[in-house]
């Protein structure tokens, strides 16, 4: 099932990307190359659908990655298998020393000492 429900949002989102690059952002797109009047559907009628499609393929889109969620199988959830993972991580107990102040002066001292 949860295959079935992966393949149809795929299917979804490759036409919803159709649809949206048919569509021009200034109400161009699909609609302009019907400038005739006597067309079936005029530019108007184009835009509305295109527009509608837009919006069908979003909500289908949205439902179907719901349904996805809810029909994964228990067994294939990402998070468990983290968890079980940085659980099972030796924990370090050692804190690196990082030199203080006063260790750094002596380490500069000494350094300048070396050089002269």
């Amino acid at each position: 099932m949860y295959q079935f429900i992966s393949i149809l949002v795929i299917l979804v989102s490759v036409l919803l990307i159709l649809i949206v690059l048919v569509q021009n952002s200034k109400g161009g797109g699909l609609a302009s190359n019907f400038s005739a009047s006597n067309q079936v559907m005029g530019v108007r009628k184009t835009t509305d659908f295109l527009e509608k499609a837009t919006w069908t393929l979003a909500g289908t889109l949205l439902v179907l990655s719901f349904v996805a969620v809810m029909v994964l199988p228990k067994g294939q959830a990402a998070g468990a298998e983290i968890d079980e993972k940085v659980n099972a991580l030796p924990v370090q107990q050692e804190v690196p020393a990082f030199p203080t102040p006063a260790q750094g002066d002596q380490a500069e001292d000494q350094a300048t000492e070396d050089g002269q």
